[in-house]
């Protein structure tokens, strides 16, 4: 169930990114958190252990737990494709809460539908 997540503005020209070519883990469960990832392109899964909890495409975010409860990564993240991604640090997240309270919403929105997903696949 993709639908428009809405963080494309985000992704705009003049922003930093990072380049993770096709194979590339891109954060390992366990590991120490400190960005939320939004996919500028191409596509990246999620997955515990060995089984895939999702795959993401452009405009979506991951790692947004890492910013909320600042525990280690629940998950591995890895580029299916070439990917290009714009992080977000804690500051850059507190920010756009500020700037746009609907951003907010967005992220809770998101963690909600995962939530949901989580319970279905494991409940």
């Amino acid at each position: 169930m993709q639908h428009d997540s809405g963080f494309g503005v985000l992704t705009g020209n003049n922003i930093q990114t990072q380049f993770f070519k096709a194979g590339t883990t891109i954060f390992r469960e366990g590991e120490r958190a400190q960005d939320l990832f939004v996919i500028k392109s191409g596509e990246v899964r999620i997955q515990i252990g060995n089984r895939t909890i999702s795959e993401l495409s452009a405009d979506h975010i991951f790692g947004e737990m890492a910013l909320i409860d600042s525990e280690p990564r629940s998950a591995t993240a890895i580029a299916v494709t070439d990917v290009e991604l714009v992080p977000l640090s804690e500051k850059q997240f507190l920010f756009l809460v500020s700037q746009t309270p609907y951003f907010a919403l967005k992220v809770m929105r998101v963690l909600a539908q995962r939530l949901r997903t989580t319970n279905k696949t494991f409940g």
